[in-house]
Order: structure tokens, then C-alpha cells, then sequence
């Protein structure tokens, strides 16, 4: 019969060396996740603002898309440090007469403005609603989230109740599904409907681009003007006890749902 070999008297048993913590290595991430995550942009503007040298890493300009950094290094935008801070989802009922851009020189009210006092820190909305239309608005600073939502190929769905200036005619609602050709491209709505079946100048229009006042650019394309345009829904967030120009912050399941991509 074999025996384990005795241990000798006096002598310690080896020590097991630890590996070192994975906290203790130091992760890197791609710059315009970091810009994102403070709350500057989506991660599709934070690749313009690197591109165009208005970021600084450690005092050094850096145009180099894919560079990464440590979250203990200085990132700097227009002289002011930037730190990813915790996410925040607001959703809004946008009112007529406020611009959705950061910062515009030009406009006397930003959608901003009326989630001053929401969150300290800084968020900026998910898409774009020109100055006059109103309707459901998402602010966030989840740089991830904000380009999932407005990439074309995840499919966000927004719903649209648009009154115009004369009756729209079953065939022009046929081929807004069909496509009209606008300066992109050939643009096609998901479906449309008469939301009221006495009043064909108002139409109800779902759409999944996301191009610069898209819906506008398709009525006029086929000879009508928009008197009125309101956002009823988007990746499936509605306006539902919002009244106009007010804002609540989104709920744990909402969030979920939207990062899990259940908004068609």
C-alpha cells in the first residue's frame, strides 16, 4: 500500500499566489464611448468632434478614430474635462417652439431648458424634432442606447400625426409606402392611415428613418404643406399623461426594453 510521504517537522506548506484582481487591471475604452458617456453626444457625433481635432486627451489632440483611454485619463472638449457620469432617460412631450440641438447661437429656447433642473448631469436628446414639431422626445446621456436608437438598422419605429393643407389622397398614401424620392434617396413609410375617416387632412404615419425633417420633406415632395406635426410615438414610448412640455424619467422596465430592443 502506497503512503503520502511525511512532512517533514518545520516545514511550512507552500502559499498559493493570488492572481491579481481583474479591478486592478486597468480597462480601456474606445474614446467615443467615453465622450458619449458624458453626455456630450451619441457616439456618431463623438467620431465628428475627434475627427475635426476638438478633443483633447491628456492635452494632446487626438484625430484618430478607434483610440481608446483609461478612465483615468483627462478628456477634454471645448476646455472643459469630460467624466462619464451615471445614466439618466428622460422622456418628453415637446412643446412648438424649442430647438433640440445642445447649443444653437440662434434659438431663443432649447429642449433643454425645460429639463434644467432634472439631473445634474449632462444629457442631450436622442434624434432630432425640428423647431415646430412637437411630441414624444427621449434625453439621455447612454451614448450606446442614443446610436441603437438612431441607426437605421435596429429599427426604432416613430409614429407620426400629421395635419396638412389639403385632403391627401388615397393614391399619395399608397406611395408614401411605396417610396418618394427625396435628395437621399428613395424614402418609404412603414404604414399610413386616416386617423379620423371624415378628415383626410390628417394622416397617421409609421416610419423607421431617421433623416433630417423626413416626414416634412415627404408631404411637400407630394404637393402638400404641413400645418402640423406631432411625434406620438417612438421605440414604442408614447406621450401617454405627459402633458405638453413636461417630462418624466423613464422607468427601470422601460430602459430594459429599450436596451433589449423591444420598441418595433
Amino acid at each position: 500500500m502506497e503512503r503520502k510521504p511525511e512532512r517533514s517537522e518545520g516545514r511550512k506548506p507552500a502559499r498559493r499566489v493570488k492572481a491579481p484582481a481583474k479591478s486592478a487591471v486597468e480597462e480601456l475604452i474606445r474614446l467615443n464611448k467615453f465622450i458619449a458617456n458624458s453626455g456630450v453626444c451619441a457616439r456618431r457625433e463623438a467620431d465628428e468632434l475627434i475627427r475635426m481635432g476638438y478633443i483633447l486627451v491628456n492635452g494632446k489632440k487626438v484625430t484618430e478614430l478607434g483610440t481608446k483611454v483609461k478612465s483615468t485619463d483627462t478628456v477634454t472638449y471645448k476646455g472643459k474635462d469630460l467624466t462619464p457620469g451615471k445614466k439618466v432617460y428622460i422622456l418628453m412631450n415637446k412643446p412648438k417652439g424649442y430647438v433640440t440641438t445642445v447649443k444653437d447661437p440662434h434659438a431663443e429656447f432649447t429642449v433643454l431648458d425645460l429639463v434644467k433642473d432634472a439631473t445634474s448631469e449632462r444629457i442631450y436628446p436622442v434624434g432630432r424634432l425640428d423647431k415646430n414639431t412637437t411630441g414624444v422626445l427621449l434625453l439621455t446621456n447612454d451614448g450606446d442606447l442614443a446610436g441603437k436608437l438612431t441607426h437605421p438598422k435596429y429599427g426604432a419605429v416613430k409614429v407620426y400625426h400629421v395635419h396638412t393643407d389639403n385632403a391627401v389622397t388615397r393614391n399619395d398614401l399608397e406611395a408614401m409606402v411605396n417610396g418618394v424620392e427625396l435628395e437621399e434617396g428613395t424614402v418609404g413609410a412603414d404604414a399610413v392611415s386616416y386617423p379620423d375617416p371624415d378628415d383626410h387632412t390628417q394622416v397617421g404615419l409609421e416610419i423607421h428613418s431617421g433623416q433630417n425633417r423626413v416626414v416634412r420633406r415627404i408631404f411637400e415632395k407630394l404637393g402638400y404643406r404641413v400645418r402640423k406635426l406631432d411625434r406620438v410615438s417612438f421605440a414604442g414610448l408614447t406621450k401617454k399623461n405627459l402633458q405638453r412640455g413636461t417630462w418624466r424619467h423613464l422607468t427601470p422596465k422601460e430602459v430594459s426594453m429599450l436596451k433589449r430592443g423591444i420598441f418595433k
